[in-house]
């Protein structure tokens, strides 16, 4: 077994055993319920916003907690004598929260308008703003030693990480998150496949370019806490 695919399973085991499958899984049909309520525009403008909601709860939520848990535990510490690689750490905990905000985001979606060609456009959303939320997460919880000290600023960092769903509020042209990456990402997630090429690429494209400086960031962080 690889030193990834072990953490992997570690990763697996841990984020059931703290509970998080059972919260998605709730959360999960509360959210199809509620949507499959509504009239099905009201439901389609709504849609993106409730996927990108649970996407920062399952990874940036989640990672910054497993990271508070795995320091007050001592586990972080406990890296710098283990095979086990910074990246390596790093990529075992975006793979299982990417793929858990995944599974959620397209079981909403499913479930609530069908099975469509859009699901692809929707997942390839889903995926890059979860990398970039996750990795984020690591960053930014670096600077706490504890929930209580995490959790009043953290509502100001999920705020900045999802400032274009203000545009689907209707606060403000859509125009004006173009320059954020969450904006790419988000238009992925609105069940409209992009008709031109330029489209393509700055949604899949641009997302993806912040992914190599919110990993060195995030890289960085990390290294900063399992080396005090």
């Amino acid at each position: 077994m690889s030193r990834l695919t072990a953490a992997l399973a570690t990763d697996v085991r841990l984020q059931w055993r703290n509970g998080f499958y059972a919260a998605t899984l709730l959360v999960m049909m509360v959210s199809t319920v509620l949507l499959r309520w509504l009239p099905a525009d009201t439901a389609r403008l709504i849609l993106p916003l409730a996927i990108l909601t649970n996407v920062v709860m399952n990874t940036f939520y989640f990672v910054s907690g497993l990271l508070l848990l795995e320091r007050v535990e001592g586990t972080l510490v406990a890296q710098r004598v283990t095979p086990l690689r910074p990246g390596e750490y790093l990529a075992s905990k975006v793979v299982t929260l990417t793929v858990l905000s995944m599974a959620e985001g397209l079981f909403i979606a499913a479930a609530v308008f069908g099975i469509g060609t859009w699901l692809l456009t929707m997942a390839l959303g889903i995926g890059l703003s979860a990398i970039l939320f996750c990795l984020a997460g690591v960053a930014v919880v670096a600077r706490y030693d504890s929930v209580n000290e995490f959790l009043l600023p953290s509502v100001v960092y999920t705020f900045l990480l999802t400032l274009p769903l203000l545009g689907i509020l209707g606060l403000g042209s859509a125009v004006w998150y173009v320059p954020h990456p969450t904006q790419a990402a988000l238009a992925l997630m609105q069940m409209n496949l992009p008709d031109t090429a330029s489209r393509w690429i700055y949604s899949v494209g641009y997302p993806s370019l912040w992914i190599g400086p919110a990993y060195v960031w995030s890289r960085r962080a990390l290294l900063r806490i399992t080396q005090t």
